[in-house]
Protein backbone atom coordinates (compact mmCIF):
# COMPACT_ATOMS: atom_id res chain seq x y z
CA UNK A 1 0.00 0.00 0.00
CA UNK A 2 2.71 2.26 0.71
CA UNK A 3 4.35 1.67 -2.69
CA UNK A 4 1.23 2.76 -4.30
CA UNK A 5 0.65 6.06 -2.10
CA UNK A 6 4.47 7.19 -3.68
CA UNK A 7 4.01 5.78 -7.13
CA UNK A 8 1.04 8.16 -6.87
CA UNK A 9 2.37 11.01 -5.46
CA UNK A 10 5.15 10.68 -6.92
CA UNK A 11 3.14 11.12 -10.75
CA UNK A 12 1.20 13.51 -9.92
CA UNK A 13 4.19 15.32 -9.23
CA UNK A 14 5.53 15.03 -12.12
CA UNK A 15 2.55 15.66 -13.88
CA UNK A 16 2.15 19.01 -12.32
CA UNK A 17 5.97 19.78 -12.70
CA UNK A 18 5.31 18.79 -16.80
CA UNK A 19 2.59 20.68 -17.29
CA UNK A 20 3.67 23.68 -15.60
CA UNK A 21 7.13 24.17 -17.32
CA UNK A 22 6.72 26.99 -20.16
CA UNK A 23 9.09 26.99 -23.14
CA UNK A 24 10.67 30.31 -24.32
CA UNK A 25 9.59 31.75 -27.24
CA UNK A 26 12.32 31.54 -30.13
CA UNK A 27 14.03 35.20 -30.63
CA UNK A 28 14.28 36.05 -34.05
CA UNK A 29 17.37 35.34 -36.02
CA UNK A 30 18.40 37.08 -39.04
CA UNK A 31 18.11 35.77 -42.10
CA UNK A 32 21.39 34.21 -43.75
CA UNK A 33 22.50 35.48 -47.03
CA UNK A 34 26.05 35.87 -49.10
CA UNK A 35 26.96 38.14 -51.60
CA UNK A 36 29.94 38.32 -54.32
CA UNK A 37 32.62 38.68 -51.38
CA UNK A 38 31.39 36.15 -48.86
CA UNK A 39 30.37 38.40 -46.35
CA UNK A 40 26.89 38.60 -44.44
CA UNK A 41 24.04 40.97 -46.01
CA UNK A 42 20.93 42.08 -44.65
CA UNK A 43 18.15 39.68 -46.20
CA UNK A 44 15.45 40.84 -48.51
CA UNK A 45 14.81 44.08 -50.33
CA UNK A 46 16.69 45.72 -47.95
CA UNK A 47 20.11 44.47 -48.71
CA UNK A 48 23.10 46.83 -50.02
CA UNK A 49 22.82 48.00 -53.62
CA UNK A 50 23.60 45.83 -56.46
CA UNK A 51 26.90 46.06 -58.54
CA UNK A 52 26.98 47.59 -61.77
CA UNK A 53 25.67 45.23 -64.16
CA UNK A 54 24.45 42.96 -61.45
CA UNK A 55 20.63 41.76 -61.54
CA UNK A 56 18.69 40.31 -58.35
CA UNK A 57 16.20 37.37 -59.19
CA UNK A 58 13.64 36.05 -56.95
CA UNK A 59 12.40 32.88 -56.89
CA UNK A 60 8.94 31.23 -56.71
CA UNK A 61 8.45 30.25 -52.36
CA UNK A 62 8.50 26.79 -52.16
CA UNK A 63 6.46 25.74 -49.72
CA UNK A 64 8.06 22.43 -47.75
CA UNK A 65 6.69 20.66 -44.45
CA UNK A 66 7.82 23.40 -42.40
CA UNK A 67 7.19 26.49 -43.87
CA UNK A 68 8.24 28.15 -47.17
CA UNK A 69 11.43 28.79 -48.76
CA UNK A 70 12.44 31.56 -50.89
CA UNK A 71 15.44 32.87 -52.08
CA UNK A 72 16.77 35.82 -54.68
CA UNK A 73 19.86 34.82 -57.14
CA UNK A 74 22.18 37.50 -57.61
CA UNK A 75 23.55 37.34 -61.33
CA UNK A 76 26.33 39.40 -63.30
CA UNK A 77 27.26 38.37 -66.34
CA UNK A 78 25.79 35.13 -66.45
CA UNK A 79 27.11 33.82 -63.10
CA UNK A 80 25.85 33.88 -60.13
CA UNK A 81 28.02 35.97 -57.06
CA UNK A 82 25.43 35.70 -54.45
CA UNK A 83 22.28 33.93 -53.51
CA UNK A 84 19.71 36.01 -50.61
CA UNK A 85 17.53 34.04 -48.37
CA UNK A 86 14.02 35.75 -48.55
CA UNK A 87 11.78 33.50 -46.71
CA UNK A 88 12.45 30.43 -44.54
CA UNK A 89 10.97 28.60 -42.30
CA UNK A 90 10.58 30.21 -38.54
CA UNK A 91 7.90 28.08 -36.60
CA UNK A 92 10.23 27.12 -34.01
CA UNK A 93 13.44 27.70 -33.15
CA UNK A 94 14.98 24.04 -34.34
CA UNK A 95 13.83 25.73 -37.67
CA UNK A 96 15.93 28.53 -36.82
CA UNK A 97 18.82 26.67 -36.14
CA UNK A 98 18.23 24.40 -38.85
CA UNK A 99 18.79 27.29 -40.95
CA UNK A 100 21.64 28.65 -39.98
CA UNK A 101 23.71 25.89 -40.58
CA UNK A 102 21.98 24.41 -44.05
CA UNK A 103 21.77 27.83 -46.32
CA UNK A 104 25.35 28.37 -45.65
CA UNK A 105 26.96 25.62 -46.83
CA UNK A 106 23.89 25.74 -49.45
CA UNK A 107 24.74 28.72 -50.69
CA UNK A 108 28.45 27.85 -50.81
CA UNK A 109 27.30 24.71 -52.99
CA UNK A 110 25.55 26.82 -55.14
CA UNK A 111 28.52 29.45 -55.94
CA UNK A 112 30.70 27.10 -56.39
CA UNK A 113 28.33 24.56 -58.62
CA UNK A 114 26.98 27.82 -60.51
CA UNK A 115 23.44 25.99 -60.80
CA UNK A 116 21.02 24.28 -58.73
CA UNK A 117 22.21 21.21 -59.13
CA UNK A 118 23.60 20.51 -55.76
CA UNK A 119 23.68 18.52 -52.92
CA UNK A 120 20.86 18.77 -49.93
CA UNK A 121 22.50 18.60 -46.68
CA UNK A 122 22.11 16.35 -43.99
CA UNK A 123 19.10 16.80 -41.76
CA UNK A 124 17.80 19.60 -43.64
CA UNK A 125 16.37 17.74 -46.09
CA UNK A 126 13.01 19.74 -46.91
CA UNK A 127 14.76 22.85 -46.16
CA UNK A 128 17.31 21.68 -48.65
CA UNK A 129 14.61 20.50 -51.55
CA UNK A 130 12.72 24.21 -50.73
CA UNK A 131 15.74 25.84 -51.50
CA UNK A 132 16.71 24.02 -54.66
CA UNK A 133 13.09 24.23 -56.09
CA UNK A 134 13.09 28.15 -55.24
CA UNK A 135 16.46 28.72 -56.72
CA UNK A 136 15.91 26.91 -59.85
CA UNK A 137 12.73 29.05 -60.37
CA UNK A 138 15.12 32.18 -59.94
CA UNK A 139 17.44 30.76 -62.63
CA UNK A 140 14.35 30.08 -64.89
CA UNK A 141 13.15 33.13 -64.40
CA UNK A 142 16.09 34.94 -65.48
CA UNK A 143 17.05 33.30 -68.16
Amino acid sequence: MRRVVLAVTGTIAGLTALLGFRSHVPSAVPAVSEGSAGAPQAPGPSASPLPSGARAIDGNVANTVYGPVQVQVVVRDNKITGVNILEQPSSTIHDLQIGQFAFPALISETLAAQSAHIDAVSGASYTSAGYIQSLQSALDNGA
